[in-house]
């Protein structure tokens, strides 16, 4: 399917409810993203949601996704899964394996996320992330072509996301940081009843995985939050960003690492070369 169609992507950035930030920039989000797209002459179709998204993949080779909250829902993934199986290539970002969160106990303030068709079709799940830190990233085993011009580590700061990988026996590991075991304050962001994300060895997290699904297949990058003193929700972050814990007002430090952005540009690239 996808070999006869325009070069073209479709960009998804956005929070939920729609219009609603989540705690990100999506503004800044959406125009670095189109910058990558235009750099390559990739044009591209933008929406905030994944309501729109069966009708755009016709005529798209890429999906980029950046969001906080919107998920495919059971349709909108089976078309997703069809595109990727016919060679169509996803290129998903930070909390785009989230989702729907789901209020835990009865009048409880603490939330959980539910799993999805959509995740499986993703290849990940979002349990939780302790506060915002700075950590250094490690580049894995991938294809040359998106770790080109990419250090083999450098150094973020960022959300440490917890992502459950969903077969990692079928999955190239592209980033993975030694963040070790959950380290979030009580009552501080999601519960979970398992960490299904820390690897065997006690300290290693998947940050970046690439999968193949049939003639397609899926990057995801977990590293990428951004916010601005309007949209930010961090109450506060490690001592490591700052000794007093607190939140610097704008925050886009991974964007602006030379590593991100080498690897944001191979990511579309291969994903446009399919």
């Amino acid at each position: 399917m996808t070999t006869t169609l325009p070069t073209r992507a479709h960009l998804i950035t956005g929070g939920f409810p729609p219009g609603a930030p989540a705690g990100h920039d999506h503004d800044f989000a959406r125009l670095r993203l189109l910058e990558f797209l235009y750099e390559q002459e990739v044009p591209a179709s933008v929406s905030n949601d994944f309501s729109d998204v069966e009708a755009w993949l016709t005529r798209s080779r890429l999906l980029v996704t950046y969001v906080a909250g919107p998920h495919a829902d059971a349709g909108q993934n089976l078309a997703i899964r069809r595109w990727l199986e016919a060679g169509g290539h996803w290129l998903a970002l930070h909390g785009t394996t989230g989702g729907r969160a789901v209020r835990v106990g009865e009048g409880g303030r603490q939330r959980q996320m539910a799993r999805l068709d959509y995740h499986e079709t993703l290849g990940g799940f979002f349990i939780n992330h302790p506060p915002v830190r700075k950590f250094r990233v490690n580049v894995g085993d991938v294809p040359d072509r998106l770790t080109e011009g990419v250090p083999t580590s450098f150094d973020v700061i960022d959300e440490p996301y917890m992502i459950e990988v969903k077969d990692l026996a079928s999955t190239r590991v592209l980033l993975t940081a030694e963040l070790g075991p959950d380290v979030s304050p009580p009552g501080f962001g999601f519960v979970y009843d398992e960490d299904t994300a820390l690897l065997p060895d006690g300290k290693t997290r998947v940050l970046g995985y690439t999968r193949e699904l049939g003639k397609g297949g899926v990057t995801y990058i977990a590293l990428g939050h951004c916010h601005t003193p309007s949209t930010n929700s961090q109450p506060f972050v490690d001592a490591s960003v700052d000794p007093q814990g607190k939140t610097p007002p704008t925050l886009r430090y991974t964007w602006e690492t030379e590593a991100y952005q080498a690897l944001l540009r191979n990511a579309i690239g291969r994903g446009i070369a399919g």
